[in-house]
């Protein structure tokens, strides 16, 4: 669906304000994907995944690594640098104008898929551009994440380009057509597999609504030729993705790449999850257990999971954490929304609803989650807010320390004003905007809520005032640990009312937005198993 006429100026808008931040900080992601070009550009494709003269090794799926490729013949005429080997300096203005470029072109597939699922609330019939209008909150919510604009747009990363495929593919699964929905999602795969986090709700969703006639007598009403169109779409996708590398027998290099879990439990700065939390507990455990006489300050090492390492580390009192736990608790998290999906709901918007609980039972738990990795929830929790009040009540609790989370990430002070007005602009509107358009039933939030959110507005400052203290000098990690521990305590509270449904009181699992006539509003699509809309 095209762009209505007030969504082409939003985005428009939105796109010339991050040609404004092409001159802000960068960080060493820069460096990963210059590399990426110049290993694409200049090296056979058998080398891809054997390349390993620098540290920045090429370890996304094999589709990501063609669009590397794509992108090094346009690099090349704009800075040779780009694609020359081993470069170790600094990158130049043309060349940091062409990453920054690349990550606002790709954009695209956002704008598209804020205005996909913007049509979807709107129906046939688009109204008036309107700031309480369901349609048009969505489309702001989506298109201005706070989030996106911090890390791809300062930090540097390409994640609105693969939001924006997540959210096409679940568009299309909404309007009822699975195989393109099936094929996109396929393609986002082969892009970047941190989307395994949520292919258990869409594989789920699909073998549901496509695969079965009558949902509700089950087995018996399997249809085996929709399954095998299914099952061919996903496997020549990746045939033509692996395909070369299974040819050349590199496939076990290929997954080492993907999945190197060597690389420890968490990463350099925590993300806001549940390890977080238990890491936290662990040192404050140690210390005062030394501080006590109770433990041997000379057995445990102190900065274990404090150094700011990627890497093995050990807890010092709590048990250590292997990926098989850490598996076995993200799947356990994500059970619930599953079991609901397949034995007492399939309508509405039940697809979006597991596909954000799946990403965030997978950060809380995962092994290795990036703090980023709390934006591939955030989104897809943008479409529920609209929904309902309760599903507006928990993107206020996970999306607001969500983001501040991610401030860190941005550690420069000429960055400061930028990201912490942004902050706050995203986090009043959202607040604003869904406020306004819940009007009926009182508060989204309790002033307990509202007490700890607003606990995030110091916390935010908390790394940058922290050197002028002498105690930061002998405790440099302790501004990030309190940070990614305050951050956790909301998103995992927040957590709660997603992955279990009986907290929301039922509003949560509301299938349609009613009309005071009792209609259906229009746009949501509401899909049974047993019918099916005409696909591609």
């Amino acid at each position: 669906m095209a762009l209505s006429r007030a969504e082409l100026l939003v985005a428009i808008l939105i796109t010339l304000f991050k040609f404004l931040l092409i001159p802000a900080y960068y960080s060493t992601d820069f460096d990963v994907h210059r590399n990426w070009l110049a290993i694409t550009h200049n090296l056979p494709l058998s080398q891809w995944y054997q390349e390993a003269s620098s540290q920045w090794t090429l370890d996304y799926p094999p589709l990501f690594a063609w669009f590397e490729w794509i992108l090094s013949h346009a690099a090349r005429l704009v800075d040779p640098s780009l694609v020359q080997l081993g470069v170790t300096s600094p990158p130049t203005p043309a060349g940091i104008f062409f990453h920054r470029l690349s990550v606002i072109a790709s954009d695209v597939t956002l704008f598209l898929a804020a205005s996909e699922w913007s049509g979807i609330f709107a129906g046939k019939h688009r109204k008036p551009w309107t700031v309480d209008h369901p349609s048009q909150v969505l489309f702001i919510l989506l298109v201005g994440n706070v989030g996106l604009l911090i890390v791809d747009h300062i930090h540097f990363q390409y994640n609105g380009f693969m939001l924006g495929v997540l959210l096409l593919s679940l568009a299309k699964i909404q309007q009822g057509r699975a195989l393109s929905g099936a094929l996109i999602f396929s393609v986002l795969l082969n892009l970047k597999h941190i989307f395994l986090y949520v292919a258990p709700a869409i594989t789920l969703h699909l073998l549901c609504s496509y695969c079965f006639s009558d949902l509700q007598v089950k087995w018996r009403s399997f249809l085996p030729l929709r399954f095998l169109t299914l099952a061919s779409i996903v496997i020549a996708i990746f045939a033509v993705s692996f395909g070369p590398f299974i040819a050349l027998g590199q496939l076990p290099l290929v997954l080492s790449r993907l999945f190197p879990f060597g690389r420890g439990l968490c990463h350099a700065y925590w993300a806001a999850n549940a390890w977080a939390l238990y890491n936290t507990v662990d040192k404050g455990v140690a210390v005062l257990g030394s501080r006590l006489g109770l433990l041997d300050s000379t057995s445990h090492p102190h900065a274990a999971m404090t150094g700011g390492l990627v890497g093995e580390a050990s807890h010092l009192v709590l048990p250590s954490i292997s990926p098989s736990i850490s598996l076995l608790f993200s799947i356990l998290a994500m059970l619930p929304s599953l079991y609901r999906m397949w034995w007492v709901r399939r309508e509405g918007l039940v697809c979006v609803r597991a596909t954000a609980a799946c990403a965030l039972s997978v950060f809380l738990f995962g092994w290795h989650v990036h703090e980023k990795a709390i934006l591939l929830p955030i989104l897809p929790l943008s479409i529920l807010a609209i929904q309902s009040r309760a599903d507006a009540h928990v993107f206020l609790l996970i999306s607001l320390p969500g983001h501040v989370a991610l401030l860190p990430l941005i550690h420069t002070l000429p960055e400061l004003p930028v990201k912490m007005i942004l902050t706050l602009m995203f986090s009043l509107y959202s607040y604003w905007s869904l406020t306004h358009l819940h009007r009926s039933g009182g508060p989204l939030l309790s002033w307990a809520e509202c007490f700890y959110l607003a606990g995030l507005a110091p916390l935010s400052f908390l790394p940058h005032v922290a050197p002028v203290f002498t105690w930061s000098r002998a405790l440099p990690f302790l501004p990030l640990l309190i940070t990614s521990a305050y951050c956790a305590l909301g998103v995992i509270y927040g957590s709660f009312f997603l992955l279990i449904p009986s907290m929301n009181g039922g509003e949560n699992l509301t299938s349609r937005r009613q009309r005071p006539n009792g209609k259906t509003a229009p746009g949501l699509v509401i899909e049974r198993g047993h019918k099916h809309k005409k696909d591609i």
